[in-house]
């Protein structure tokens, strides 16, 4: 692996993974009760991210690349604290922000506005805080009337623009974006894109996984090039080109 050099003395520290590990275990069949009681079932432990050491600093804009099945996806859940891992450790500084599991902290039996503050809280905004930003919450996710009701209601399109509303309304200093983070219609997705652009525009630490790697190369500052053995490359933007000719 190629290192990346930075100067340590004037940087501070956003995210620092020190030798993680995770793994899944994978069931093969569902076996009934009474095969459970005569056999074991089949299972197997797969390894997703394997020893992994990495220091992300303030303000910087990374953007990791890799096969699927790399563990991109899974380095983002471990960072965000969506997942934790097996083994080793992570330290964050800062309020994070992850666009991969927009739902996570909604209660279908919730209205959208109860939703709202409790998806607010398990982000770590205060009361007044979701107060202050409420109305422009729900002028951002654009559900209507659905705001009263309850969230078993809505459709996995408005679910998902309410839990992104109540995520970029958050003032992060880490953001975490996965693959596809617009969701809804033409006019949200363009909303969104604007929202995502002023995060660039400031000083924030944001940490992204696309395909379209003609999007990182513009945006990031950092490129992080993963594979099921680990990360390969480290650097500027000559890891993509390394990628593209090496990395399929």
């Amino acid at each position: 692996m190629i290192g990346y050099n930075v100067m340590k003395k004037k940087k501070e520290i956003a995210i620092q993974l020190k030798n993680v590990t995770k793994r899944y275990v994978l069931h093969h069949d569902k076996p009934t009760f009474s095969e459970k009681l005569i056999r074991k079932s089949k299972k197997e432990i797969f390894t997703a991210l394997d020893d992994i050491d990495l220091t992300i600093y303030k303000g910087e804009k990374v953007g990791i690349i890799g096969a699927n099945g790399a563990g991109k996806t899974t380095l983002l859940k471990i960072i965000a604290g969506i997942a934790t891992p097996n083994e080793g450790s992570v330290m964050t500084n800062g309020r994070i922000v992850s666009l991969i599991d927009l739902e996570a902290g909604f209660h279908p039996d919730l209205t959208g506005e109860e939703n709202i503050f409790l998806n607010g809280l398990v982000i770590r905004m205060s009361k007044q805080e979701i107060r202050d930003k409420y109305k422009d919450i729900v002028e951002f996710a654009d559900i209507g009337q659905f705001i009263d009701a309850p969230l078993y209601t809505y459709s996995a399109g408005m679910k998902l623009r309410l839990g992104f509303a109540v995520a970029v309304h958050a003032d992060p200093d880490i953001l975490i974006l996965d693959e596809g983070f617009a969701a809804g219609d033409q006019n949200f997705q363009k909303k969104s894109t604007l929202k995502i652009n002023n995060f660039f525009r400031a000083k924030k630490t944001i940490i992204m996984v696309s395909h379209w790697l003609e999007y990182l190369f513009l945006q990031s500052d950092r490129i992080i090039y993963l594979s099921a053995k680990g990360i390969q490359k480290d650097g500027g933007k000559e890891v993509l080109e390394f990628y593209k000719k090496n990395g399929k």
